[in-house]
């Protein structure tokens, strides 16, 4: 296949020939060995690596399966998933990495799985799996129950300094959180919730200590420490100050929504952790623009509309993101001070760099010929019944978004717009 008259983040126009699997050269003028795609110019992006997804197999196919959720991925330029391990049973052992590489393989999509932390966890069986991450570690409960304490996480961290596996933390300090904010909920149900007692009880301030504390330990444990969803300036700051070897995410939802939306959203709106201030959000903008943010991940996170529609404190939380990741942040380049090259960056190139995918998140001869155009002269709306999770909804109803085209991943057309199509092609692990 060659992709003829490309225009790529940085602004050239090029052609890229793949063959097989991986692009087999970058450049002007190109010879054609086979299929010939006429980009007109319009943008060529790296598949999109989502470092942070909540596929729900095993245990809660009802929310997402690995096929309604890599084909979200897909629909959304997302080539690469890595899913996070509170699942039921939670990926805590070998057996149970086993089991989740079972239902991995309906994935669309290349994915990682990650394993986690709780008491009853067997360290040994796990770090004998490919894992990409020890993490999410959580510090505080959320879906799936898996809070631990300090002293647990410390053992765990140098359990993965030893083994060679990066961690990625949950960082919140449940010992911080005010209680008296969410007994205020009240008895609304769906988006008639108080969903602002969410974030009034999930403080800003719970978040600040436990990223400090996360980073002192993986530091002095000489981890490779990743921040997950950071939500608040400050915690994206004390990462920024650590050694390189520490870094953070954030998700979009973060960067665009804030406790502002929260009357517009109610139980649809609540995430841990949670929406913040809308002059936190301006401040944590700021920083995935200027740098100081590693990376964006969505921590896609789906629940059935049923489960949603229930008071504050019984709705689940977590919200869908995997398909409108790159879409909302392309829309964000047409009047925003986001930079295409940017996005890139956020979506691709870091992630594949923090976590290790070196065929991944890069247009140049060599790598995986993960692809993804667009057109940024044409946005639509987000529309929650047009997206593809299994969940149907979206915290970003009516935001604009510029989707893909076509997908590929390694060489294998996996999505088409024009007919909303997918390919049958698997996805493999890349752990």
């Amino acid at each position: 296949m060659l992709v003829r008259n490309a225009r790529l983040a940085d602004g050239r126009v090029r052609d890229v020939r793949v063959e097989g699997e991986r692009i087999e050269a970058v450049g002007a003028g190109l010879d054609a060995a086979g299929e010939v795609i006429d980009a007109r110019e319009r943008l060529l992006l790296p598949g999109a690596v989502d470092a942070h997804v909540h596929f729900r197999e095993p245990g809660a196919p009802h929310k997402e399966t690995w096929r309604t959720g890599s084909r979200s991925a897909a629909a959304g330029g997302v080539t690469t998933v890595i899913d996070q391990p509170n699942t039921d049973p939670p990926t805590t052992t070998g057996a149970a990495f086993d089991q989740k590489e079972l239902c991995a393989r309906h994935s669309l999509v290349d994915y990682g799985v990650n394993g986690g932390v709780t008491e009853s966890w067997d360290p040994e069986t796990l770090f004998d799996r490919p894992l990409v991450a020890l993490g999410e570690v959580f510090l505080a409960d959320s879906t799936g129950e898996m809070g631990i304490d300090g002293d647990l996480f410390e053992d765990a961290v140098h359990r993965a300094v030893e083994a060679g596996v990066p961690v990625t933390v949950h960082a919140e300090d449940a010992t911080r959180f005010d209680d008296a904010a969410r007994d205020a909920a009240g008895d609304g149900v769906g988006v008639d919730a108080h969903a602002d007692a969410w974030s009034a009880y999930r403080t800003a301030e719970a978040e600040i200590a436990a990223v400090e504390r996360a980073v002192e330990v993986g530091v002095d444990a000489g981890a490779r420490l990743h921040v997950a969803h950071t939500s608040t300036p400050e915690a994206v700051d004390l990462v920024a100050d650590a050694p390189d070897r520490v870094t953070c995410e954030v998700t979009p939802h973060h960067c665009l929504l804030s406790r502002a939306d929260l009357d517009g959203l109610g139980t649809y709106g609540r995430m841990n952790p949670p929406l913040r201030s809308e002059e936190r959000r301006a401040a944590l903008y700021e920083r995935v623009v200027d740098g100081r943010v590693d990376l964006l991940a969505t921590d896609h996170a789906p629940h059935t509309r049923e489960e949603k529609e229930a008071s504050l404190l019984a709705a689940p939380s977590g919200v869908p993101g995997v398909e409108t990741l790159v879409p909302l942040l392309l829309a964000e380049t047409r009047d925003g001070p986001l930079t295409v090259e940017r996005v890139r960056d956020l979506t691709a190139a870091a992630p594949a760099a923090t976590f290790g995918l070196e065929r991944k998140g890069r247009i140049e001869a060599g790598m995986d010929a993960d692809l993804a155009l667009y057109d940024l002269e044409r946005p639509r709306p987000v529309d929650g019944g047009r997206l593809h999770s299994k969940c149907g909804w979206t915290p970003f109803e009516g935001f604009e978004g510029v989707f893909p085209e076509w997908t590929t991943v390694r060489g294998d057309r996996v999505y088409d717009a024009a007919m909303d199509t997918f390919g049958t092609a698997a996805g493999e692990n890349v752990g």
